[in-house]
């Protein structure tokens, strides 16, 4: 695998310590949250605000590192951030004290991954990107599976002690700021844009991107006004009556076929084309959604994960590889982050909404809406991007 150079293992071990931490504390925080009073509307809202954040901040830090021609001060800091702001949810029950630590720790997502990405770019080719990708997004997962089995092991000799859980998850925390010191910055030329770069100033990319950026963003952000917080998938399972061990479990399963199919999808994906690996996963996510509106057994809901979990493996890292595909190198960040950005915004809604369908109509018809949605998404593809599209392939 040469293709796989020393700086793409660094950064892949690094968001495997970095979801160690933040995934023993995922699976657990909706219950911690409705413990102290949160409501399944807010829970959405505040899911929706933190993300619309760390969306904001990817178009901002992206556009940023091309201006700088930097990628690595934006990588390292933005993982400090997230990894000093996750433990403190806990030291206050306000809602107002919960929503600011959860959105440091997005901004720290935001400062960092459009630079990351353009980082694991730079050391592909465009027949390798969806390896590559592939195979960071697979670590990264690994995490998620390590991490909520961590909190699971904790949680059965200590039940409920959610306080000491959030505190111990400091420290992968501090392993992945550790191994981005590891890490060293290629000299790059900055990009040719003006002197002034405000918060809002990546969204003046949109005008100047490829056409083919734009038509496949517009279909990526459909998806995303959709596609909740995972938090309504483990939600729904405690209303099933689902136990908070088997629920875990469940996402443990979830994250572990996540990470086993996410380098082979890429590699199919750099073989037969990404879009035709994306069409696929779109496909397995409306099932799923589809499953989810009724009242499944334990066997049944096993099935759907697993069907989640190749559908995250085909769709998330095959994204950015695609984009990354028909973007300039010099504003591979700004795309990133541009899409990152607005996709964010419509995750703000697509959690909002969902919370709201669900208080109002039931969940059943909360995850029927994102499974039709999902269907009209695959026509636009199959009707938009034909066999010679740019990127695709």
């Amino acid at each position: 695998m040469k293709y796989i150079t020393r700086t793409v293992w660094i950064l892949s071990l690094v968001s495997l310590f970095t979801d160690i931490a933040s995934e023993m504390l995922y699976p657990v925080t909706p219950f911690y949250l409705k413990s102290i009073g949160f409501s399944i509307v807010s829970i959405g809202i505040l899911e929706g605000i933190a993300e619309a954040i760390a969306g904001l901040s990817k178009g901002y830090f992206g556009k940023q590192s091309d201006v700088t021609g930097k990628r690595l001060p934006f990588v390292r800091l933005g993982y400090m951030l997230s990894g000093l702001a996750r433990p403190m949810m806990i030291f206050f029950n306000s809602v107002g004290w919960v929503l600011t630590v959860r959105s440091i720790e997005r901004f720290g997502k935001g400062l960092r991954t459009g630079a990351r990405d353009a980082m694991l770019s730079d050391e592909s080719t465009p027949a390798t990107k969806g390896k590559v990708f592939g195979l960071h997004r697979s670590l990264d997962t690994f995490g998620a599976v390590l991490g909520p089995s961590l909190a699971l092991i904790y949680l059965y000799y200590y039940p409920e002690d959610y306080k000491t859980l959030f505190l111990l998850a400091f420290i992968p925390g501090v392993l992945a700021v550790a191994a981005t010191f590891l890490l060293k910055e290629k000299p790059k030329s900055k990009a040719e844009v003006p002197t002034r770069n405000t918060f809002f100033s990546f969204l003046t990319y949109w005008k100047s991107s490829p056409i083919a950026y734009r038509k496949l963003v517009l279909g990526f952000l459909f998806f995303a006004l959709f596609n909740s917080s995972d938090v309504f998938l483990l939600l729904k399972m405690k209303q099933t009556g689902f136990d908070d061990t088997r629920i875990i479990m469940l996402y443990i399963f979830y994250n572990l076929i996540y990470a086993l199919f996410a380098f082979p999808m890429g590699i199919l994906a750099d073989k037969f084309g990404l879009k035709k690996v994306f069409i696929f996963g779109l496909l397995l996510f409306a099932i799923v959604y589809f499953g989810m509106s009724f009242e499944n057994s334990i066997s049944i809901s096993i099935g759907l994960f697993f069907l989640y979990g190749v559908f995250a493996a085909a769709t998330e890292g095959i994204a950015k590889a695609w984009i990354s595909n028909i973007s300039d190198a010099k504003d591979t960040a700004t795309a990133i982050g541009t899409y990152t950005a607005f996709q964010s915004l419509a995750a703000l809604i697509a959690s909002s909404m969902t919370g709201w369908i669900w208080y109002r109509f039931g969940a059943e018809y909360a995850f029927l809406t994102t499974a039709l949605a999902t269907v009209i998404l695959i026509l636009y593809f199959l009707n938009h991007f034909g066999r010679k599209s740019v990127g695709s392939s």
